[in-house]
């Protein structure tokens, strides 16, 4: 490879699973001059997007309930929160620096009894 003075070459992957599991793999890189393998190992996670929370208080008293939001990828994440339902309250955007957890936290306020 010739890399025009540089020490490193941006070679991106995409890699695309339907089930979780440790999915292994070989690249072979050739040229006239060299030869080299390469092996990945890829993890996928279950999906766990879906949760359930339950807020139970006194009518008129607010309960806050954190949210963990952990990044383990290479990029910050940002996010933007659009709550619905009544009486739902947390800040409408949040980010998330590399390999940090940061707290959401979403406060239930309810107005009445119900």
């Amino acid at each position: 490879f010739f890399l025009g003075g540089s020490d490193t070459v941006e070679f991106p992957i995409k890699f695309t699973s339907k089930n979780p599991g440790c999915y292994h793999c070989q690249i072979l890189l050739k040229s006239s001059c060299d030869t080299r393998v390469y092996e990945i190992a890829c993890v996928v996670n279950a999906d766990q997007a879906d949760a359930q929370l339950e807020f139970l208080t006194p009518a008129y008293q607010a309960v806050t309930q954190e949210i963990p939001i952990r990044n383990v990828s290479s990029e910050e994440w940002r996010f933007e929160a659009h709550l619905e339902g009544q009486c739902f309250y947390g800040p409408p955007e949040i980010n998330v620096p590399v390999g940090e957890t940061v707290q959401y936290p979403l406060t239930f306020k309810p107005v009445a009894e119900s």
